[in-house]
């Protein structure tokens, strides 16, 4: 099945060129020698990326390699300037970042809705001859031509927005936590890779507050050299306040897969490490014995705040909720080990 998630794009962008100054001297019935009055050119229009909710990833960009401004217009007589180029607006999901396909270097970024960043510069319009008369020149008959406006290929890759960052290998019960945790609906299967895209999802909390997870598809070791989905969905943790790790109570050993998903992490931006960290250990439903339970404890690196829950029981999801949000207020929550539990948010 092909996906609609497009989070990469390289297209072809140009900026108007800018039109002419006018060389026109005024001619009236009475007045045949009139001085220069021509108007100068009409900018031309800028290139401007605009952000929007409206869209959520790049698709609607992915067959449109072109997109070009209008010229502007030249200037008339009557020192009457042209009009300026019709700017070129491409309007793109929060998140988006633009860099140089030849250098990779970052040019912009838009992150607010409306926000908008000139990528491309129309060319200026060129002065017309009324702007060069002077005293020892009284009849000027130049006038400037307009600027050339700019062309540049360029890439536009897309970092999804999220407060909370979900980080697990395949199966580790990323979709399902959503699924309960807000209203997003992301395909659940047992199977790997059920999560080929990033789901978001809104979570409700108290007093009418919310924020915002994000579903990354899991990583496999070696995600950082490319392997099973690679990169392509990494980059995506980059934009979260907090990184949520789960790890499924069934895990052989919780410490090693813990560090396996943080060396992947690591591997692909050391940055990462920086971020807030949780470790919640799901799927706690599948712990029958009080000895099962004491050895996931044994297990739980020293110093990391973690939780315990079930999303098929909808046990501990309340006192999750309180942890991530005391975390996201920067609260510095305590190293602590919270009870899955069942009171109401």
């Amino acid at each position: 099945m092909t996906s609609n998630f497009i989070d990469y794009v390289k297209i072809n962008v140009r900026s108007g060129h800018g039109g002419s100054g006018s060389s026109h001297f005024r001619r009236e019935k009475h007045v045949p020698k009139g001085g220069p009055d021509g108007g100068d050119g009409g900018r031309g229009g800028h290139v401007v990326l605009r952000g929007t909710t409206d869209h959520w990833t790049l698709l609607h960009l992915k067959y449109q390699k072109h997109i070009f401004a209008k010229d502007g217009n030249g200037g008339e007589g009557q020192r009457r300037s042209g009009s300026q180029g019709a700017d070129a607006i491409i309007e793109v999901p929060l998140g988006t970042i633009v860099r140089d396909p030849e250098t990779g270097d970052f040019l912009a970024e838009v992150t607010k809705q409306d926000e908008e960043v000139i990528l491309l510069r129309g060319g200026r319009g060129g002065l017309g001859n009324y702007n060069f008369k002077s005293s020892t020149n009284q009849s000027p008959h130049y006038a400037q031509p307009g600027e050339i406006g700019e062309d540049k290929w360029v890439i536009l890759e897309l970092k999804v927005l999220a407060d909370v960052g979900l980080v697990g290998f395949p199966n580790a019960g990323k979709s399902t936590l959503l699924s309960v945790m807000s209203a997003a609906k992301p395909e659940i299967a047992d199977y790997p890779f059920t999560t080929i895209v990033p789901n978001l999802g809104v979570v409700s909390y108290r007093g009418f507050r919310s924020f915002v997870m994000a579903d990354i598809p899991g990583i496999i070791e070696g995600a950082a050299e490319g392997k099973g989905l690679g990169t392509r969905f990494l980059r995506h943790i980059e934009r979260n306040s907090i990184l949520l790790f789960l790890v499924p109570a069934s895990a052989e050993d919780i410490n090693e897969e813990y560090h396996v998903l943080l060396n992947e992490l690591k591997q692909y931006n050391p940055a990462l490490l920086d971020k807030e960290r949780i470790l919640a250990i799901s799927k706690m439903d599948l712990v029958e014995t009080e000895e099962h339970r004491e050895r996931i404890l044994s297990q739980i690196p020293e110093g990391l705040s973690h939780i315990f829950f079930s999303s098929i029981m909808e046990q501990g999801l309340v006192e999750l909720k309180d942890l991530l949000w005391s975390t996201l207020q920067n609260a510095q929550p305590p190293v602590q080990e919270i009870e899955a539990g069942n009171d109401e948010a």
